[in-house]
């Protein structure tokens, strides 16, 4: 099978450093450039992680800085979450590589423009580097062959009520993206919370025995320690759903819906509105995943894992 074209975006993040473990392991998938984008850190931050994860786990592709903050708002961090560090856990290589000297949106334009197939973008953090792209570059929106995105939520927010956190942090990018008429696939809240990985799971990722597996173990021991405390059975590893939905769909339950970002606001800037009705006639501008077989996706990651190779005894 031919390999799927994808550019990594986020600001990792553990859930998107499981994400992008899962992608890089995975043959269906050849990850043309990565990107980091200001989010759960700042952008300084979330670039020096995503250079260690990359050292990590050997991915080798080129990388770029995004912009130090949203479209138009003041950057939203997320310590609480993530830690100081934005990836607070166990300890990372150094990064073997620096990023390039060009910026997010010029990499990932040139990675388009050279690309003889179009390109799928994987953004698991807020959007302002795919909006500031189709800002830029709008003659190369053919080239995005679709935007799996983790982001939003259709019945409630996990950062105010209404508003998920990559969605709220630049909602004005969010909405340019979600209007672009780009085919988009949305792994928000309404799946990402059911993508739970049990503390057993984390036992069975950890006794696998390799320095990428062991890492997840501790990442995952982390990120669940500030879901427990909220009353979480596991941790939700939201952003591997968007990776999942190119690899995997078939453990996915997906409904063409129609969505909308909300920009204003005191109590709803942010949300993620979905025409469950078709009251204004709209078409389906998202493929909304709604469900997934938590079984299957924590075999997903634990494979991933595993493809790093045992330890030699």
């Amino acid at each position: 099978m031919k390999k799927i074209p994808i550019i990594l975006d986020g600001d990792p993040g553990h859930d998107d450093a499981i994400a992008w473990m899962l992608a890089n392991a995975s043959p269906l998938l050849d990850i043309r450039a990565v990107t980091s984008v200001c989010g759960n850190q700042t952008i300084e931050k979330t670039t020096y992680n995503a250079l260690r994860i990359m050292t990590l786990i050997g991915l080798r592709a080129p990388m770029a800085r995004g912009r130090t903050g949203p479209l138009v708002s003041e950057p939203i961090v997320a310590p609480t979450v993530h830690g100081k560090s934005g990836l607070d856990g166990p300890d990372l290589p150094e990064p073997a590589f620096e990023p390039l000297e060009m910026s997010a949106v010029e990499l990932m334009a040139k990675v388009l423009s050279e690309s003889a197939e179009p390109v799928t973008l994987v953004p698991t953090g807020p959007l302002t580097n795919v909006a500031a792209l189709l800002l830029a570059h709008p003659e190369l929106k053919s080239k995005i062959r679709e935007i799996s995105l983790m982001g939003g939520g259709l019945h409630h927010g996990n950062w105010t009520p209404a508003a998920e956190f990559n969605i709220l942090v630049d909602p004005e990018a969010a909405d340019l993206v979600f209007r672009s008429g780009i085919p988009i696939i949305m792994a928000g809240l309404d799946v990402t919370e059911q993508a739970l990985v049990f503390p057993e799971d984390f036992e069975r990722i950890r006794a696998l025995g390799n320095p990428v597996a062991t890492v997840v173990a501790e990442w995952l021991d982390f990120f669940y320690g500030f879901h427990r405390a909220k009353g979480y059975p596991g941790a939700p590893v939201h952003d591997a759903v968007a990776v999942a939905a190119l690899i995997a769909p078939e453990i996915l339950t997906i409904e063409e819906l129609y969505v909308e970002v909300e920009t204003q606001g005191d109590y709803c800037r942010g949300a993620t509105v979905a025409d469950y009705y078709r009251l204004h006639d709209h078409k389906p501008n998202a493929r909304v995943i709604l469900g997934i077989d938590r079984a299957a996706f924590v075999d997903l990651l634990a494979e991933a894992a595993k493809s790093y190779g045992e330890v030699s005894a």
